[in-house]
Parts: C-alpha cells; structure tokens; sequence
C-alpha cells in the first residue's frame, strides 16, 4: 500500500483540510502534500499522524505484511 495515498484518503474521510493537518503536524502545506506522494515515511512521523488522525496506519502495513509472508509460506 501507498501509505501517502492511505493518509490523504483518511484525512478525506474524516472531512479534515490540508490545512487543518498542516497546523496539527507544524508543517506547512507543502509538507503535507509531499507526505501524500510519499509510499513509506519514518514511523516517527507516521506515530505523529496516526494520533492526530486516530488512525492506525500501523495496522494497515501488518496487513500486508501477513498477506506477503503468508504467500511465501
């Protein structure tokens, strides 16, 4: 999964702007932007965004995680 891809369609659902977001990351909205063309991010800033967001990106990449080992096994 494209992690940028999964945030921008969260930040959506919740009906939240890019500059709400920026304001809760202290970014600008270039950061933001550029976080959403990003496929994996530093589990540091994605711990930031899923508290802000209350949503766990974490589990979504155990997911596929378990689905890649599960193939190989």
């Amino acid at each position: 999964a494209h992690i940028g891809n999964e945030i921008r369609e969260v930040l959506k659902q919740q009906g939240r702007t890019v500059t709400w977001f920026a304001e809760q990351l202290n970014c600008n909205r270039t950061n933001i932007y550029n976080i959403f063309k990003k496929e994996d991010l530093d589990t540091q800033l994605l711990k930031r965004i899923c508290l802000i967001l209350d949503y766990n990106f974490f589990q979504e990449v155990c997911t596929e995680i378990n689905t890649q080992v599960s193939k190989i096994s």
